[in-house]
């Protein structure tokens, strides 16, 4: 489980690595466009069955932090669908039983070869 840390907040936030991956490339990427945006997740049983919401703009520290030490292969399509979230009203809902499908490192490196050429 990897642990975004959001302002100055000591206590993380502890979410999936796959999922935490993906909301940092989304966020990296609004970011430095300054668009600001908000992200939402119920909580579970055990920290409050509640609903938190966050407000993510550019003069808050982010820091994401990974329990795996190799680097997380991001599913374009889950990128595309949590960038248009992102977009909406009602933002970016994420869901901790979200199942994101990998995809082949082979397949990575083949379109990294298309891009690069």
């Amino acid at each position: 489980m990897g642990s975004l840390y959001y302002g100055n907040v000591e206590s993380p936030i502890v979410m999936p690595d796959r999922i935490l991956a993906h909301l940092a490339a989304i966020a990296t990427t609004k970011l430095r466009r300054s668009e600001s945006f908000v992200v939402s997740w119920k909580g579970t049983a055990g920290d409050g069955e509640g609903r938190t919401t966050l407000w993510f703009q550019p003069a808050i520290p982010l820091r994401f932090v990974y329990d795996q030490s190799a680097a997380i292969a991001l599913n374009p399509a889950t990128l595309r669908e949590m960038a248009d979230q992102a977009t909406s009203n009602g933002g970016l809902v994420l869901d901790a039983d979200l199942d994101i499908p990998e995809i082949s490192a082979a397949r990575t490196e083949a379109r990294r070869s298309v891009a690069a050429a």
